[in-house]
């Protein structure tokens, strides 16, 4: 007997996933740089982490990231062979485990390295390691460039287990800074500086992610900037166009498409009627009043997509007008089609709608091929 499909639900479209990431590798290969993928906000069931993360590297990418530990183990287990980097700096908890099932790091912190490195030698292990370097976006990385000059010294010559890969930064997920050619080209003199110190070459210098693809797909990206770690560019490749404004025509925008069913369908208010207090997440939302419009009550909520503002309507004429927890309110008063109970709805999404929807255990999941 065929399995009921259970809404809402989320396919990802895997030809589409795979002709995105052949083709930033294309771009970035033209300047030189490797891409590594970014599979975090995956759905974490079964193999699927290894379902996206082999067609990545079938597109190209030369490894695959992921910000936690348990993601790595479990792809580990489920046979993945590639290489994985851990994209978040590690905790000292979890070191065994990150020399055990991980290649690379990324690392931040003379303490850590140390306890890192007291991990490999105790597995007999060299465990690869990035130096992060806080060009101004405040997260993770040395603040010091002399700083991280001096650590990379002592990784290199003191800490036999650990193989210095090469400096790296993250730039836009905090402070919001935008990569440019000054604050990559920062990076590259630094690079040049440990180079200096360790007497041989970096085999990385890696300028970000998804928000340095701007440098390389208008040729200013520094030319030895040689590794970017993309996740949103290749899954969604929705900000470069809607905040960058860059015209890709040649990315597909559907690889995630969710679908919810609508639950009830009536004429209402607009504008709540009462004392207008907080709502149940304690915010105080602003409401238009627009008279009484019909409106549509959907069964998928801010538990499965965290912002209703991460999803894009594709009824023509629909607008998302807020949602609670397991509800989603859409405005239909101006859609030509008769909207009904039991009609299925469906919605491009944001990458916080992907991570979030990924990540419920109430969405369902469809890998396909066309």
């Amino acid at each position: 007997m065929q399995k009921k499909i259970q809404y809402p639900i989320m396919e990802i479209n895997l030809n589409h996933l795979y002709e995105n990431a052949k083709n930033i590798v294309e771009q970035c290969k033209k300047h030189g740089i490797s891409v590594t993928g970014v599979v975090k906000g995956t759905d974490s069931y079964e193999h699927s982490y290894n379902t996206i993360s082999n067609t990545l590297l079938d597109a190209g990418c030369t490894s695959i990231a992921d910000s936690r530990m348990n993601t790595i183990i479990q792809m580990r287990n489920y046979g993945f062979e590639g290489r994985l980097l851990l994209l978040r700096v590690p905790m000292i908890s979890e070191l065994d485990d990150v020399v055990h099932y991980a290649d690379c790091s990324l690392q931040s912190s003379l303490t850590v390295l140390e306890k890192t490195n007291e991990t490999a030698s105790k597995h007999n292990i060299i465990h690869d390691v990035i130096l992060m370097m806080d060009l101004g976006d405040l997260r993770e990385g040395f603040f010091d460039e002399n700083e991280l000059i001096h650590v990379a010294s002592i990784v290199e010559k003191k800490m036999k287990h650990l193989h210095l890969k090469g400096i790296g930064t993250n730039l836009g997920c905090y402070g919001s800074i935008r990569p440019d050619t000054s604050n990559l080209g920062r990076l590259v003199s630094i690079a040049e500086k440990i180079e200096f110190h360790i007497g041989r070459k970096l085999e990385i210098i890696s300028g970000g992610a998804t928000s340095s693809l701007p440098l390389v797909l208008n040729g200013s990206i520094p030319k030895r900037i040689n590794h970017l770690r993309v996740g949103e560019g290749i899954v969604l490749s929705r900000d470069l166009i809607d905040i960058w404004n860059i015209d890709m025509p040649f990315m597909h925008k559907d690889v995630y498409t969710i679908s919810a069913e609508v639950i009830e369908v009536r004429e209402k208010p607009s504008y709540p009627i009462g004392t207008i207090f907080v709502d149940a997440f304690g915010n105080k939302p602003e409401y238009i009043d627009k008279g009484i419009r019909k409106k549509a009550l959907l069964a998928i909520g801010k538990r499965d997509v965290g912002s209703v503002d991460s999803l894009i309507v594709k009824l023509e004429n629909a607008e998302i007008i807020g949602g609670s927890s397991d509800h989603l309110i859409l405005d239909i008063e101006d859609v030509k089609e008769d909207i009904k109970e039991g009609d299925i709805i469906s919605f491009d999404l944001y990458y916080g709608a992907m991570i979030f929807a990924n990540n419920s255990s109430s969405v369902t999941k469809i890998y396909k091929r066309e």
